[in-house]
């Protein structure tokens, strides 16, 4: 009787020689078998054999995309070549326990390029059939070095140009590579079926439920009738997908017809139309904050948007003297009377319990917001406000009516405030022309805000560093109300620095004029600088460094100050949760000797 038994599993160990090229080599050792399943799939001594010669071959590989097309790749194990004759039975021998010793020796060899490059098949009219010279159509030249990336690039690129062109079924096979080994070059050749010149014909919309195809068709970039452009097409896809109604859509191309027309789909999948959601901060100053809000993103079938929110406020801050709220009720209607812009209502209640004041007001609000460009959003709107306000033992009563501007431009190029801008620029301008009755009579006031942050990638000064990873941001703040003295202002339209916003270190609003108990006045005007330096330290934390300066003035009375702080960051996929510690340089009467800060996504 005779049994089988499995050899017990070889450990080895790997020693990497460099082939010269950091880059290279670290592709390599991704590549490897041998590498990537040492740890987690052993096998046995002929088992290591036979991965070791598969790695000969797959790391060969890895050399010829980067253009070494004459290099090699020697594996020995215990200084043994893979072929040496009784190197199994070697390994067997190895006392339990004991490691082989692999060895992975890469020789480049010469670098090929790019010899002549061919284009067999039809191209249009004024698209070169041999291209010697660097040529836009394909992005590679005679030459360049044969990386097969970019050699493989070149193709689709080609392939792209011409259905962008309107030759929406073109094809472009993988080049046909042709060594020339005694010259190191790769004669390229790339065989191309342009097909007809067409028109985009009838277009048909599949999977709406709810969404009104109507509004799908306002808003499509694309329409029957003119020339195919592939670029177009996608830029109509993803502006529907950027809508928020659908959480995929798709293209399907038909087959051109008689007249040359070729029928598009547009596939699409809606997004759940409820969602409900929580959100909460915290700070040392004015205390935590926890709210819901409930959503209905398309009320009527036309994108039409309803929100309801609550929030409780002022939850054990230095700066708050109770427990405050914030109620709201938002809806948004999209493409109103033409494409990209939004008109807005909302109405909301709020109660603020601050030791600058106590606020219990009701808002109504419409704005009109367009975008007027990729950065540029500018909004117009109309507001009602009824307030009662407690400052300093006195109760003031006003009516506000107000007409913001606004213009906001943004060149992060990111889907979301909360993710973690890395270049760009961000500035904010308002006026709110405002007419207060109240406790100082009847007055018309300007308040004009703006602010400008700007984040610099430091990869552009030193290319080392990856992309992304060390950040510096900075911000300027100011703002100045016109037409109406410090105490004439309602305290809620006045100015305050101090807090999260502006000057970190000191309790909110605090940094400014004080009446003798200590508690803030306001101000006319306001002034503030924030700098970052944010670094990111592996794939999921972060630190930052920051120092802020600002204050507030009214007439010749003027109070500044600086805080400075660090910061430890979390990135999730919806953006990095922060948590600062912050000091204040000079203290204030009623101020802390230091503030904390809880929240999601980045300072500014």
């Amino acid at each position: 009787m005779r049994f089988a038994c499995a050899a017990d599993p070889q450990p080895y160990r790997i020693d990497w020689i460099s082939s010269g090229n950091g880059g290279i080599d670290s592709t390599l050792k991704s590549t490897s078998q041998l590498q990537t399943l040492r740890a987690t799939a052993p096998v046995g001594p002929y088992g290591l054999i036979a991965r070791a010669r598969a790695d000969v071959s797959r790391l060969r590989t890895v050399l010829e995309s980067f253009g070494y097309y004459q290099g090699t790749i020697t594996i020995t194990i215990d200084g043994r070549d893979l072929e040496s004759p009784g190197l199994g039975e070697v390994l067997s021998a190895l006392p339990k326990g004991a490691a082989a010793h692999v060895k992975i020796v890469p020789a480049l060899g010469p670098l090929f390029h790019v010899g002549r490059i061919d284009i067999e098949g039809t191209l249009p009219a004024g698209m070169k059939r041999t291209l010697g010279l660097p040529h836009a159509l394909l992005g590679l030249s005679s030459g360049a070095p044969a990386v097969a990336s970019k050699v493989l690039a070149a193709g689709a690129s080609l392939q792209i140009r011409l259905q962008d062109a309107g030759y929406a079924l073109a094809k472009v096979d993988k080049p046909i590579a042709y060594e020339v080994p005694a010259r190191h070059v790769l004669n390229l050749t790339f065989r191309v079926t342009s097909g007809p010149r067409v028109r985009i014909g009838q277009i048909r919309i599949e999977g709406l439920r709810h969404v009104r195809q109507s509004l799908v068709r306002r808003r499509l970039l694309v329409h029957t009738g003119e020339i195919y452009d592939a670029a177009a097409v996608e830029k109509a896809r993803q502006d529907l997908l950027g809508r928020g109604l659908f959480s995929s859509v798709s293209v399907r191309l038909g087959a051109p017809d008689a007249e040359r027309r070729v029928p598009l789909t547009f596939l699409v999948r809606e997004s759940k139309r409820f969602a409900v959601g929580v959100s909460g901060a915290y700070s040392s100053d004015l205390g935590g904050s926890g709210g819901v809000h409930w959503s209905d993103l398309d009320v009527f079938g036309g994108g039409q948007h309803l929100t309801l929110s609550a929030t409780a406020i002022d939850l054990g801050g230095t700066a708050s003297t109770g427990v405050g709220y914030d109620a709201r009720v938002g809806y948004d209607i999209p493409d109103f009377h033409r494409r990209a812009q939004t008109l807005g209502f909302s109405v909301a209640a709020l109660r603020q319990t601050l030791q600058a004041y106590t606020q219990n007001g009701a808002t109504a609000q419409s704005t009109l917001t367009r975008r007027l460009s990729s950065d540029w959003t500018a909004s117009a709107g109309a507001s009602y406000e009824h307030e009662i306000i407690d400052q300093q033992g006195h109760q003031y009563q006003y009516d506000l009516v107000s007409m913001p501007l606004s213009a906001r431009f943004d060149s992060t190029d990111l889907t979301s405030p909360l993710l973690d801008p890395t270049h760009g620029y961000r500035i904010s301008l308002s006026v709110s022309p405002t007419l207060s009755s109240g406790a100082s009579g009847r007055q018309l006031f300007v308040i004009m805000q703006g602010s400008l942050a700007t984040y610099f990638d430091l990869h552009r000064l030193f290319p080392s560093d990856p992309p992304g990873r060390t950040v510096i941001a900075s911000r300027l703040i100011a703002g100045v109300a016109e037409g109406a003295s410090r105490f004439s202002l309602p305290p809620d339209q006045r100015f305050y620095a101090g807090g999260s916003g502006t000057v970190r270190g000191y309790r909110y609003q605090s940094v400014g004029p004080q009446f003798a108990d200590g508690n803030p006045q306001g101000g006319t005007s306001l002034q503030a600088v924030n700098l970052e330096l944010r670094q990111r330290v592996g794939a999921k934390f972060g630190f930052v460094l920051f120092a802020d300066g600002g204050g507030v003035a009214s007439g010749s009375q003027s109070v500044y100050r600086v805080g400075v702080g660090m910061g430890v960051l979390y990135y999730t996929s919806i953006g990095p949760v922060r948590l600062d510690f912050a000091v204040p340089t000079r203290r204030l009467r009623n101020s802390g000797r230091f503030e904390v800060y809880i929240g999601l996504g980045q300072a500014f």
